[in-house]
């Protein structure tokens, strides 16, 4: 075992694949998504029983634990992809993050045509033992080709990339709309103007996005009944508020420290407990502490990010990781502050905690190419005599 355990030590002037990787990785940005995950295995281990019974019909009986194992199994296809992902070149991670927008933007285009319709939403592709949601994939993809086009404008800024990025953002805009889902929508708006402005938007043309997303809003309620529901209830308490009682009433009942794993009841009344909500189930049985710590795990991958793009002179990689960042922490965000009746509901999952195969890989494949646009020697950029030396990162 001993010398086994000697073998996975890298030196530093070691120069296999695995070495080099090991050395250039962010190994903390690491440890923290794969504490994320764990923490998630733990929710969706005590979320699992109440979904089974709640999906569970006369004549089927889901088993407690059916929906913990199906997320171990997509979790065992999610870390080699992150893993694998994160191991990737630059110049490979751009190209890949590029060909996969312009595919899955295809497939969203096939939702509205073929897609399957849930809970008043039609989001997902029906293919052979499987549901797909192509909007999860594409979210980070779009951050990636978005930065790729954004990114010329740092070494011609005649170039109109910000007018036809903008289209492309515009495009995603209208299929997710058709859906309808305008929670994504939302969060790819708020990635493209975090790229944009990072990329010398002008403040005016920074407020005039703003204000055409507030004017988009305004329109959706007014000719979309989806939305005047949601609002409307969220606003006025009108309408069906069930899924929001119920949530308010599980952190309640779990108080500050929880009421134990396993020993959570309201949970079994909760909407959706392993996917949208599976926040106030983490309320109910561990209390508002763990899930102060979990947003603060959050924060704390965010800032992880943002503290390595200080030092990124890479136009491509520093728009990349910055839509990247805001994508993941975004979504964590409006998350949980529907599960905390602060904003109406979105259906949207909490990364890398809720249950479901689109958000689990969609999650792994953004962070690993976040990973690899990340990685460089740090050893060798702290040095200036190495650097001289010509010593390769």
């Amino acid at each position: 075992m001993v010398p086994f355990l000697a073998s996975l030590r890298f030196g530093r002037a070691e120069r296999s694949f695995a070495a080099r990787w090991f050395w250039t990785v962010d190994r903390t940005l690491l440890v923290l998504l794969l504490l994320l995950i764990g923490l998630g295995i733990i929710a969706v281990a005590a979320a699992s029983p109440a979904a089974a019974l709640r999906l569970s019909d006369a004549g089927t009986r889901i088993p407690p634990l059916f929906f913990l194992k199906r997320q171990l199994l997509w979790l065992a296809l999610a870390l080699p992809l992150l893993l694998g992902l994160s191991m990737l070149g630059k110049d490979t991670a751009r190209r890949l993050g590029i060909l996969g927008a312009l595919g899955f933007l295809v497939l969203l285009a096939l939702v509205p045509l073929v897609g399957v319709e849930t809970n008043g939403a039609a989001r997902w592709l029906e293919l052979p033992g499987v549901r797909l949601q192509p909007s999860e994939f594409l979210k980070p993809l779009f951050a990636i080709l978005t930065a790729w086009l954004l990114a010329a404008r740092f070494e011609d800024r005649t170039l109109p990339v910000i007018p036809l990025s903008l289209l492309t953002l515009l495009m995603v805009l209208g299929l997710l709309v058709l859906q309808p889902d305008f929670g994504q929508a939302a969060l790819v708006t708020a990635v493209w103007l975090a790229q944009a402005t990072l990329a010398g938007l002008s403040l005016w043309l920074l407020g005039a996005a703003v204000l055409a997303g507030v004017a988009g809003l305004v329109l959706a309620y007014l000719m979309n009944p989806h939305v005047e529901r949601r609002i409307d209830s969220f606003l006025n308490g009108e309408g069906d508020t069930y899924q929001v009682d119920r949530a308010l009433e599980a952190f309640r009942a779990g108080g500050l420290f929880g009421t134990g794993p396993g020993d959570g009841v309201v949970k079994f009344r909760l909407p959706e407990p392993h996917t949208d909500y599976i926040l106030a189930v983490i309320g109910e049985e561990f209390g508002a502490i763990a899930c102060f710590a979990l947003a603060l795990l959050y924060l704390a991958i965010v800032l992880r990010v943002l503290l390595q793009l200080v030092e990124e002179d890479d136009p491509f990689a520093l728009l990349a990781g910055a839509g990247l960042a805001v994508q993941f922490g975004g979504q964590a965000f409006i998350n949980m502050s529907v599960n905390l009746a602060l904003v109406p509901p979105k259906g949207m999952t909490l990364p890398f905690v809720s249950h479901g195969g689109s958000s689990l890989l969609a999650c792994a494949m953004g962070m690993g190419l976040l990973l690899a646009l990340t990685r460089r020697n740090r050893h060798v950029q702290a040095s200036p005599y190495l650097r001289a030396a010509g010593v390769a990162a």
